[in-house]
Formats: C-alpha cells, structure tokens, sequence
C-alpha cells in the first residue's frame, strides 16, 4: 500500500515584493495641503485607488496554476464612495470597477479617515431581483431614524426597447438595500417613479410627517437628461413597497451655471444648528467636454423643500493630477462624514479614478453656506458683488 502524496502548494514567486508594496501603500501616512482656501483642507495622497484593493482579489497566489505571477483580475478603479462612521471606524462603500467594466461595492475602512483604508476582506454581495442588475454602482449609505442602513445605489439594465443591434442604450433605476451590520444586505424593489429614469438618489436622515423623504433625480433617458433634471424630492410610505410620490425639483438647472446642464445630489444632507447642509454636484459642457465640480447649499430645518442659502460658482473642482482620469475634468461625491467633534470629512472621487479626502468642520460649513454671496446669473452682477466687498474692505486697509 503507497504512501499518500499531496503536492506542497507554493506562493508565486513575486508575492514577497507585491505584499510589500502594497502594504507600503496602504499605509502610507497622509498630509494635508498648505495654502487652502479656509473653507477645508485637501489631503495630499489620494485614499483610495485601483492598487488599493486586495491582493487576493486580483492575484492567483498559487505557483502551479500562475507560475508567472500575473494579474488575473484586474482593476480599472475605485471612486464614488458612500461614506459612514460605523463602531468607530470610517467607512466607505467603494464603487470598484473592474477591466471588464462592471462595477461592484466593496467595504474600506480607515481609524483616522484620511489614510490607512483597507478594504474588508471581500466585496459586497447584493441580492439580485427577477430583473438581475447588469451594472450597479454609486452606493449612497445612510443611517436612519428607523435603524436601518440604508444604501440606494443606480442599477442598470439594457433598454429592452433598444432597436436590434444597439448594445449600449440602458435603463437606470434607484436599487435599494438595508443593512444593520454592512455586512449582510436585505434587497428591496427598485425605486417606482413616473418622472422617468432615476440617479443619484439619496434618502432623507429622518422621517418627515411620518415618511422617508428621497431626493431624486429624473431625467428622460440614461444619459440625457432632457426635460428633467435637478435635484427633486419625494415621499414614500413604505421602504418595502417604494413609491415616491408628490416629487418636485426643489434645486433645478440654471443657464449659464455650474449646473446648467444637470445636477444631483451628493450624499445624504447633514443636520446643523441652522438648517440642513447639502453637497451635490452640477455639470456644464464645454469644448473638451462635460466638467463635474461640486456645489453646496442648505434646506430650511424645519421645511426640507425650502433652499435657504445657495452660495455662488462650485465649492470644489478638479485640481492637477485630479483633472486626469478615466473620465476626465471631473469631481463626484456620494459621501461625507460629522464627526462628533463637528469635524466634517468630504469623500470625492477624482475624473472616475480614485478617492480623495478633504476636511473641514460643521461650523465653517454652515459659514461658508450661510455667508458666501450668491449668484447674480449675470457678468455685471458679479462685477457689483466684487465692488462691494471691495468697498467693505476699504475701512480696514
């Protein structure tokens, strides 16, 4: 009777020096930017990118059936994070996407919120519906009074009236999960809406007269934004049965704005002494394309309907190395974190690449909401809000 033999298995033969560098990213320590502009300070170092995602979730690390050590699932990016403080960590649910550009969710967190992200061992599974997603992606999350998690992200389908031979004409939709633990993920239907294709919708943190508030953003097709657009708001009854009804726009289109051309919201708003902070992100076409920046305003705290304070042009937009990516010139975000102290972590994806980190406080915020001229819509009304200023300075030089 022959001895039983199993094979040693063995790493490949570049794990050593892949570990390596991978750790010396990941824990890389960042810094914030000198020279600001007062309102929040950028940190140096994008915190999350492509390279930033396991090993083991790319590599083969066994030598018998990847002598050579090579990639096997490659990673394309990682951006358009949803962002929350869970049992004292930072959070965000990364929107990763692969070569095979299908994008899916991953969990990363960090101790401090501006370095050291490490993602969860494996990638978010979301139950699928009848209707499988071929695409999901731009996960808001968002803790609410009722003591879900909530994360509402846009699934995409192939328009199933499509002429035959068009492949890329698609459908999008508000997917809904909860969760109580970001684990382990109850799925709900699809968002039900009579305004047309829906994105960047975001929950309300809080009940209002008894039901979810949702912002929302209509728009005719899947990239065309035609008749709809802005950021609207809606009611539903039930997070089990999601029906949104009475949706208006409360923040639409401008011309010649930073959202002229679309709008939507980032994540969901967050409560101050003074009304609710928003942070959404507007679009305007140019020669060399569409340019995303993001802009804030803020909601009366008592009637969420109702713009109080809209400060004027962008409050963030691409910067250097920022401006170049899979699709360039732009800025996103779905997530932001207060913390206790009032400080206020804005999480932004860069031209659909990687994740930065800026940081600021709930005080300069609402300042900045509060205090920054607005917009005049015209050349020479930016003139006369310049002169003013210029005129109030006076006394003091």
């Amino acid at each position: 009777m022959g001895n039983a033999t199993t094979d040693k298995l063995v790493l490949i033969p570049n794990y050593d020096a892949l570990l390596k560098e991978h750790n010396q990213l990941v824990e890389k320590k960042n810094e914030p930017v000198a020279n600001g502009n007062g309102v929040y300070t950028r940190y140096k170092n994008p915190v999350i990118t492509p390279a930033h995602t396991p090993l083991t979730w790319r590599y083969d690390l066994n030598s018998a059936t990847n002598p050579f050590g090579m990639e096997r699932i490659g990673i394309n990016a990682a951006f358009n994070a949803g962002a929350i403080k869970w049992n004292g960590k930072y959070i965000m649910c990364v929107r990763v996407e692969g070569v095979d550009r299908k994008s899916f969710f991953a969990i990363a967190e960090s101790p401090n919120g501006v370095d050291n992200f490490k993602f969860w061992d494996k990638p978010c599974v979301i139950p699928q519906l009848e209707d499988h997603d071929t695409n999901v992606y731009d996960m808001r999350l968002t803790l609410h009074e009722d003591g879900w998690i909530y994360g509402i992200f846009c699934t995409e389908r192939k328009d199933p009236n499509a002429p035959a031979g068009d492949t890329s004409s698609a459908v999008a939709n508000a997917g809904i999960v909860r969760t109580k633990d970001l684990v382990n993920f109850e799925r709900l239907p699809d968002l039900v809406s009579n305004t047309g294709q829906q994105r960047n919708v975001v929950i309300h943190p809080e009940f209002v007269n008894g039901k979810y508030a949702l912002y929302t953003r209509p728009q005719d097709g899947f990239i065309d934004v035609g008749n709809g657009g802005g950021i609207g708001l809606g009611y539903v009854d039930n997070m089990e049965n999601p029906v949104v009804k009475d949706e208006e726009i409360i923040f639409g289109k401008v011309y010649h704005t930073i959202y002229e051309l679309k709008n939507g919201q980032g994540p969901a708003p967050i409560k101050t002494s003074k009304g609710w902070l928003h942070l959404a992100h507007g679009v305007r076409n140019t020669a060399a394309g569409l340019r995303y920046t993001l802009y804030m305003f803020m909601t009366d705290l008592n009637d969420i309907t109702k713009v109080t304070h809209t400060p004027a042009g962008y409050f963030m937009a691409p910067e250097n190395e920022e401006r170049v990516g899979d699709v360039s010139n732009v800025l996103f975000t779905n997530g932001w974190i207060a913390d206790e102290d009032g400080t206020v972590y804005v999480y932004y994806a860069s031209s659909d690449t990687r994740m930065h980190v800026a940081v600021s406080s709930i005080d300069k915020l609402v300042d900045y909401v509060i205090n920054t001229p607005e917009d005049t819509f015209t050349s020479a009304g930016s003139v006369n809000t310049i002169i003013k200023l210029v005129d109030s300075n006076s006394k003091f030089l």
